[in-house]
């Protein structure tokens, strides 16, 4: 018999109203090939079913957090092609979890009220090229989660380029750790949430058990680097004492 949670029974309009979008939005999405076409019936009408409503829900989420159509097709692109709607709703959760604060508009002086000081062109071109924000309209779109590094660095006596350059390398190793921690945590944690009988209290134990780990990974990481770099400094900049009776020419 045919499980009737994976059945399609929604029109576009009700797909729409379920997801609080419009129908115009869910044809653009599908022109994009971020949802999976419907699934022709009677009259030739199209029918939706729970995997699409999870996806147009994981979608928003990820539109929310500040990713492009682009970046969000090829976060799709990457996840199995049989994933059913609680997969994707598992997915969302975790997206949730684990994303910073979005993106904000504000206005010029909303946005000197949040730095805390008044902001001159140079310090905006400066912040725009730290990607902490951009132009929108008569003001700013702003990362949030940024802004307080961006200030603090506009303070710092350090070579513009050489901040961009650091900026690249933390964000390259940043992925890198992320990539290989999802991995880990996909096969050895998050598997069994996912295993057996779709059960909609997984999603919540799972967004749960996400949100208690997401502030240990990140202090985990924090301490592991600051350890590192103390060694690494300490091995660059930290000269060698002398042995004992020696002299600077080591006769």
């Amino acid at each position: 018999m045919t499980d009737r949670a994976t059945e399609p029974m929604l029109t576009v309009d009700e797909l729409a109203s379920k997801a609080g979008v419009t129908v115009r939005t869910v044809r653009f999405y599908s022109t994009r090939g971020l949802l999976p076409p419907p699934v022709i019936g009677a009259r030739r009408v199209g029918h939706y079913g729970p995997e699409h409503l999870s996806r147009l829900a994981l979608i928003e989420e990820l539109q929310h957090q500040g990713m492009t159509l682009s970046a969000i097709q090829r976060y799709l692109d990457a996840l199995p092609d049989d994933l059913s709607a609680h997969d994707l709703a598992i997915h969302r959760a975790l997206v949730t979890t684990w994303a910073p604060e979005g993106a904000r508009e504000f206005s010029r002086a909303e946005l000197e009220r949040r730095a805390g000081r008044s902001l001159a062109d140079g310090d905006l071109r400066r912040l725009a090229a730290m990607n902490v924000l951009a132009a929108s309209g008569d003001g700013f779109r702003v990362d949030v989660g940024l802004l307080r590094l961006g200030v603090a660095l506009l303070d710092v006596p350090i070579a513009h380029e050489t901040i961009l350059a650091a900026r690249e390398v933390l964000l390259e190793h940043a992925r890198t750790a992320a990539h290989q921690l999802t991995a880990l945590f996909r096969d050895e944690v998050w598997s069994p949430f996912t295993e057996g009988e779709d059960d909609p209290e997984r999603v919540e134990s799972m967004k749960a058990l996400s949100a208690h780990m997401q502030p240990m990974v990140v202090q985990a990481l924090v301490t592991a680097f600051q350890r590192s770099l103390k060694e690494e400094l300490r091995a660059a900049f930290v000269a060698e004492p002398e042995p004992e009776g020696g002299d600077r020419t080591g006769r």
